[in-house]
């Protein structure tokens, strides 16, 4: 693992945004009125991270209803050789210019209305930490890796970093 003092702050948060492009697809973690975590599958609607992601959604889903009684959220994502942990909070927010903004294709299967659909809505979340696990190389070096851990019973070499935003 690396060592979390060998980077920058700036360095992590660079990093955390490259791994986040990679993503396509992300689950929202919410809290229901009974304090269960539920997961939502949601699609990512932009690439560039800020600090913030955003999801188109239902205005009638579940999620909607947790985020409307409690807005603590995580996100995680996972690639071949990546995974990315998000917590902060996140709300429904009514902004049509950036729905009409974020709209692609990809959306209209599950929305085939379109933007001016009264039923869409945006959930912007605004994240307050992370953590990553990247092990760059692909399958082949994630493989090499966990086969030289294996062998020689060192930790598998990848690299983690926990970072506050």
């Amino acid at each position: 693992m690396a060592d979390s003092t060998s980077t920058t702050h700036h360095d992590d948060v660079a990093k955390l945004a490259k791994l986040l492009g990679d993503f396509d697809f992300a689950m929202l973690t919410t809290i229901d009125e009974n304090g269960a975590l539920v997961g939502h599958p949601m699609t990512l609607q932009e690439t560039e991270f800020d600090g913030d992601l955003w999801f188109i959604v239902g205005l009638g889903s579940t999620a909607v209803a947790h985020l409307q009684r409690k807005d603590t959220v995580g996100v995680t994502l996972s690639a071949r050789d990546s995974w990315v942990s998000l917590a902060g909070t996140a709300a429904v927010v009514d902004d049509h210019s950036k729905l009409e903004q974020l709209w692609n294709s990809r959306v209209e299967a599950w929305f085939p209305e379109g933007p001016s659909d009264p039923t869409v809505g945006l959930v912007k979340f605004s994240a307050d930490s992370a953590e990553y696990w990247d092990s760059p190389g692909g399958k082949v070096a994630s493989a090499l890796s966990f086969v030289k851990s294996k062998v020689t019973g060192d930790a598998l070499d990848a690299d983690n970093q926990k970072i506050e935003l």
